[in-house]
């Protein structure tokens, strides 16, 4: 199975199951003497871990991160760092009814296609549980990217938007609700639809914004790797994210050039950010901003027809512990991945100084 790893300088390689032994990873490239914080990394895998309010899954993982080598004394050595997840809240068994069924939008059937053979077991690897692995290699990545700030936050589940502009946003509050919405009363509002959504057996979409602040000017190359998609291949490898857009996004095409060109102040920065940060590819030192969009979650508590791997129609209905709404528990991966590529493009922006 090709496919488990990403970047090209700063690079993780990750594996394991949803419900396998564990799941885990390599990173390699990471400098030598980067001071490492365990506890910073643990914390992030915390905000991601599943059982964490009662909008998310129940599934109870404690998620505890084990570092198997690349760090000595608290620092990094230059080596792979390799660390362990192990997996200790399986239910097989809830999956058991869909061993021959194909679920409706997962990669049940497309997987068979493509390898003749699946682990039917909570999607395998295939399952977002898999995200965990990247979190902890962004968590690593933002400890190098020392000054950059990348904070993420849900900005609409369903129909309800929170629109208010970032720069208008305590954005660290986020932190304090369980939707991770910055702004309290829509928050409030978003947990309320979630639990709805979540008692009549359903499940619904959402939106993260990232903001990326303190990024000097330089990243990225003006041809294939350009930064915004590296940015946009990194998420919409996530799971269940169907777009993705930075700057003035779809939106900038109902624009004027006269409207939507970022004029320069003297000091070199722009009086406006349409650019998002990143123009010709390249990031430009001003805010990077872009948005993330997730599908419902696509196991529902719903009786649903389907068929099984033999074309026949059946009728299923989901078993197990679920996410009503994904993006509260997506936002440190979003975060992650970001920080993933911009520790990557900062050591090619290194290696292409004279």
């Amino acid at each position: 199975m090709a496919g488990n790893s990403f970047g090209n300088l700063f690079k993780v390689s990750t594996f394991g199951e949803s419900h396998g032994e564990a799941l885990g990873g390599v990173v390699d490239g990471c400098p030598a003497g980067i001071t490492l914080d365990t506890a910073k990394i643990q914390a992030e895998l915390e905000r991601r871990r599943p059982g964490q309010s009662a909008i998310v899954t129940q599934r109870k993982e404690p998620d505890h991160l084990r570092i198997l080598s690349g760090v000595f004394e608290g620092k990094t050595t230059g080596t792979p760092i390799g660390f362990i997840i192990e997996n200790t809240n399986q239910r097989s068994g809830d999956y058991s009814h869909i061993k021959d069924q194909y679920r409706p939008s997962h990669a049940d059937k497309v997987y068979d296609e493509k390898y003749g053979f699946r682990d039917y077991r909570g999607g395998g690897r295939s399952s977002a549980r898999e995200t965990a692995s990247r979190v902890v290699a962004g968590a690593i990545a933002k400890q190098f990217l020392e000054g950059v700030n990348i904070q993420a936050y849900v900005s609409s589940v369903g129909p309800l938007h929170l629109n208010v502009p970032y720069a208008e946003l305590d954005l660290p509050a986020a932190e304090k609700n369980p939707v991770r919405c910055p702004d309290a009363t829509m928050a409030a509002e978003m947990e309320a639809y979630i639990r709805e959504i979540r008692k009549a057996g359903d499940t619904v979409g959402g939106v993260i914004t990232c903001v990326v602040q303190g990024l000097p000017a330089g990243l990225g190359e003006p041809a294939f790797d350009k930064l915004h998609a590296d940015l946009g291949k990194a998420m919409l490898s996530i799971n269940a994210v169907k777009g993705f857009e930075y700057g003035s996004g779809f939106e900038g095409a109902a624009m004027k050039g006269s409207e939507h060109n970022d004029l320069y102040n003297p000091d070199g920065t722009t009086k406006t950010n349409f650019s998002g940060g990143i123009q010709g590819g390249i990031s430009n030192g001003m805010d990077i901003y872009f948005r993330v969009a997730f599908k419902p979650v696509a196991t529902i508590m719903q009786k649903q027809e389907t068929i099984d791997s033999a074309g026949n129609p059946v009728e299923m209905q989901g078993k197990g512990r679920h996410d009503p709404c994904v993006v509260p528990r997506a936002v440190p991966i979003v975060e992650a991945m970001a920080a993933l590529v911009l520790a990557d493009h900062m050591l090619i922006k290194r290696s292409n100084k004279k």
